[in-house]
């Protein structure tokens, strides 16, 4: 029989490139890139070659129901059929739900950019419950609350390929989105200018025509310093300003404060490499490239309106070669359109009662990007019972256990539920401290559509094979389970009205004109679109924060470490976050291949800091927070790619393979179990400080 190839989509992270899946004998032996699509034109990772297909055929996968039989934790289970999975999560959700209220159930998910996290809240407000969680507002999430305030729209809309210059912002493109890499590589081939804005170096610093290296958390300083320059030369766009943009003078005189020269003070950029930055920017067409490097701060919403408005203010905004508004094609109905639709909503009283949303309205409730909860409020209320309790979550697709600051308190909370159902397709140490695990599909057995904005484009991700096993898709587990709990009058309504999967693609697809066919066919398919359309002007003056008693216009907000007082002892400053080619957040430590590029967690220091405290590289150390309840084990690597005082890792890390811990290694080699998630928070979006704290290490055996 010869070969199947089936165009697809590649969903191991957010970059969403094109795939050419080969399916031989009903079996995928081989996954490779598609070089005719539009967005990742060829582009691919090891992530999409190996992670997914061994993902899927990986032996430790659950591919069937599983009920705990020992202690919590314990990672003792038994198997169990669909249906009395089903009827076990049913009883216990309908029991705390009549015991504690509808809100004493929430959810978790990675977010609702896919449609699992759809489900997963449709899923919760038919049980009438407003709760859910998601990951982003460790990544993403002050971008995106930035975004909407400031009302720009282009998120993923990156027009690298026609851009003159390129401004990166805390964003390594190399191992983060291969996509983005190949078209920096080609603007740079093409005579365009790179600016890289990163405290490390990074192969696009290296590539960079100028490397801007601020102190970690000053970021908006350099921002409004440019936004400075372009008005005090007469190099912003007036006649867009005009148009298009409110509160220009008000932002001209913020700006003011920020002289080239006092940027330099506040973040250690020399003035003239700011200038030199803000003049290539200012020449255009010019992108701004931003990335979680600004996210992981309790200020960062604030620094992501400061390159937002300088990208208005240059006139860069949804013109070829910068920031293009995000484009659908008519008719389409996006992830985020639903979950806002009133149509699948709950009461407006039950929506205000949705964690976080009395203290962070533009992050959770009704006026939320995503509508989702506060993640340390639930995580209280699941410790504590306030402001009320929470008693029973359903996880699907994420492993919060490891990827939420203050690990250990996590693991309580999880451990304190009344019960716990896990729906993922690796055991993970969340999975191992459930009640009820269910095997959900992969990326190679299930269908989905998406937009993909830096296309513009619809993508297609396409089933190759079968489930493996008994393993099931989202849409199946969650239509499921509300039918089980309407069964036992357990919902409050019906909140999602499709049968099948294949019914809810045709639901978002029905008014686009593009037929499922086409995207069969090619993996994808593109769809006119025009720039410069704006239908509300730009708020570079915010009268809604200011309602809101927030500041109506972008600052730079020292960081924690220097506006509120530190204890002794914690003398240098830790930059998380560091992305590897071979992970993506805490997935793929179980396999073998990405364990042999990287095997243990890294601790990257300059040698001068190596020198003052007396290791050396592939030393181990214990790293400590003043906020965290434990310690990290981390592996030094000396290099100058990290300021002297500043040491940086990444995150995600557990190990499948040490059996003897309930946890996997959570709690040990895991840099959340050294961080905090008390606070601060960002005013606007909620977020936790988890780079720029202070740190101290000790040498430890291997």
């Amino acid at each position: 029989m010869a070969d199947a190839i089936i165009p697809s989509t590649c969903v191991e992270c957010a970059t969403h490139c094109g795939s050419l899946v080969t399916v031989r004998d009903g079996t995928v032996v081989d996954i490779a890139p598609n070089p005719k699509h539009p967005f990742s034109q060829g582009a691919f990772c090891i992530k999409g070659i190996r992670g997914l297909k061994d993902g899927t055929y990986q032996e430790s996968r659950p591919l069937h129901p599983l009920k705990r039989t020992g202690a919590r934790g314990e990672g003792k289970f038994a198997r169990i059929s669909w249906d009395e999975a089903l009827d076990y999560a049913a009883e216990n959700f309908a029991r705390v739900r009549a015991e504690y209220g509808p809100p004493s159930l929430c959810g978790a998910v990675s977010n609702a950019n896919q449609s699992r996290g759809v489900f997963l809240c449709l899923m919760l407000r038919s049980f009438g419950s407003p709760n859910w969680m998601i990951n982003q507002d460790l990544c993403t999430g002050c971008r995106a609350v930035s975004d909407r305030a400031t009302g720009l729209g282009i998120h993923f809309g990156e027009d690298i390929r026609n851009a003159a210059c390129a401004l990166v912002v805390g964003r390594n493109p190399s191992a983060a989105d291969p996509a983005q890499w190949l078209a920096l590589k080609e603007l740079k081939k093409r005579g365009g200018r790179i600016v890289a804005l990163d405290p490390a170096r990074t192969p696009v610093c290296e590539l960079a025509d100028v490397w801007l290296r601020p102190r970690p958390g000053t970021d908006a300083a350099i921002a409004m310093a440019m936004i400075h320059w372009l008005i005090e030369q007469g190099c912003y766009d007036k006649d867009f300003v005009q148009t298009w943009t409110v509160g220009f003078d008000k932002l001209a005189a913020r700006a003011a404060n920020y002289t080239p020269a006092r940027a330099a003070e506040l973040t250690g950029v020399p003035a003239d490499d700011i200038i030199a930055a803000a003049r290539h920017y200012a020449d255009g067409p010019a992108v701004l490239v931003a990335g979680h490097g600004i996210d992981a701060f309790s200020a960062g919403v604030q620094t992501a309106r400061a390159f937002h408005c300088l990208v208005a203010v240059s006139g860069n905004l949804d013109r070829k070669g910068g920031n293009r508004r995000n484009k659908k094609p008519n008719g389409f109905r996006g992830t985020l359109e639903i979950l806002h639709d009133p149509a699948f909503r709950l009461p407006l009283e039950i929506e205000k009662q949705t964690l976080g949303a009395d203290k962070y309205p533009l992050w959770a409730g009704p006026e939320g990007w995503q509508t989702a909860c506060h993640n340390p409020t639930v995580i209280e209320a699941m410790l504590t019972g306030k402001p009320y309790p929470v008693r029973a979550m359903y996880v699907s697709g994420v492993n919060i256990a490891v990827t939420y600051p203050d690990t250990q308190r996590t693991v309580a909370a999880l451990k304190a539920l009344d019960f716990l159902c896990v729906v993922t397709s690796t055991m993970t140490p969340t999975a191992l401290l459930a009640d009820l695990v269910l095997p959900k599909t992969t990326g190679l057995e299930e269908d989905e559509v998406m937009l993909q904005p830096a296309g513009p484009c619809l993508d297609y991700m396409q089933a190759a094979i079968p489930p493996r096993g008994e393993a099931r898709d989202d849409f199946w587990i969650a239509r499921a389970l509300i039918d089980r709990m309407a069964e036992r009058q357990s919902i409050t309504r019906d909140l999602m009205p499709w049968r099948t999967k294949r019914e809810y693609i045709a639901y978002t697809l029905k008014e686009s004109g593009i037929p499922l066919e086409t995207l069969a066919a090619q993996g994808f398919a593109t769809f006119p679109y025009r720039l410069g359309n704006f239908d509300r002007k730009i708020e570079l003056y915010s009268e809604k924060l200011a309602k809101l008693g927030l500041d109506p216009l972008p600052d730079h907000v020292p960081p924690t470490r220097e506006r509120i007082a530190q204890p002794d002892g914690f003398p240098l400053v830790l930059l998380t976050g560091a992305r590897e080619k071979s992970y993506h957040h805490s997935r793929f430590r179980e396999m073998a291949w990405a364990r042999k590029v990287s095997p243990d967690p890294v601790l990257q220091m300059n040698p001068d800091t190596a020198r003052a405290e007396g290791v050396a590289t592939d030393d181990w150390v214990a790293l400590e927070t003043p906020s965290g309840q434990g310690t990290c084990r981390l592996r030094i690597k000396v290099t100058d790619d990290v300021l002297p005082g500043v040491v940086r890792t990444g995150m995600g890390w557990w190990l499948p393979e040490a059996t003897d811990d309930p946890l996997r290694g959570a709690t040990t080699i895991n840099i959340n179990a050294a961080m905090g998630y008390a606070g601060p928070y960002d005013p606007m979006s909620g977020s936790a400080d988890t780079r720029g704290l202070m740190c101290r290490i000790k040498r430890i055996a291997a």
